[in-house]
């Protein structure tokens, strides 16, 4: 339901946080099912993707097995920017989605139009790093539902595509942790879950007030 209905919206209104790349720049939609590989770490980094809709998780192995993840992308978001031609993650559809990929060599309007975009995703990544760096397990959650709830327009009811384990693996948190917490918040009145895959942000500025 989640993936039809953010469909809907980037067909039919688009994304005002996230507005589609020039359709002049030779490009294809893939289909991804759930959990299936876009591309892996060490291959050939030959193009750039957008999300049509649905959702992507990009990730880490680790040596001792465990999964490290280091970034969500939810429609309307560009993944797969890297600087010696090798892609460093892996890339994988967290539920059913479709992926604009754009290849290499990019016309000199993309080129320009993709700066400011790869800025900000480098932004966001040392975000991420003090989040999960500095801050408590409750902190890390709430920042984590804050840039969701900016990244998906502002609406009050975060969608969430990951499932709480992949919250864990992207806060450094086990599942029982990001559900105690998600817990928590409901009994304090600053969220409303709504079934598994919808939080409904009810009090933002309590939330910010713990990221402080």
């Amino acid at each position: 339901m989640l993936a039809r209905r953010t469909q809907r919206q980037i067909l039919h209104t688009g994304h005002p946080a996230h507005p589609a790349l020039p359709a002049s720049q030779p490009h294809q939609i893939a289909f991804y099912t759930a959990n299936k590989e876009i591309y892996g770490q060490g291959e050939r980094a030959s193009a750039l993707y957008q999300v049509e809709f649905g959702a992507v998780r990009l990730y880490r192995l680790l040596a001792d097995g465990r999964r490290q993840i280091s970034a969500f992308h939810v429609a309307g978001e560009v993944f797969g920017f890297e600087g010696d031609g090798h892609h460093h993650f892996f890339a994988e559809a967290i539920c059913n989605c479709a992926v604009r990929i754009y290849r290499q060599p990019l016309d000199a309007q993309l080129a320009c139009e993709m700066l400011p975009i790869a800025l900000k995703a480098l932004v966001r990544a040392q975000e991420h790093l003090l989040v999960i760096g500095r801050q408590s397990a409750a902190e890390r959650v709430a920042a984590f539902l804050l840039d969701l709830h900016e990244r998906q327009g502002g609406l009050p009811q975060v969608e969430l595509a990951m499932s709480r384990t992949d919250i864990g693996d992207y806060l450094g948190l086990t599942i029982e942790t990001v559900s105690r917490v998600l817990s928590r918040f409901r009994s304090q009145g600053y969220i409303r879950l709504k079934g598994t895959r919808t939080v409904e942000l009810v009090r933002t500025e309590a939330l910010r007030a713990l990221c402080m």
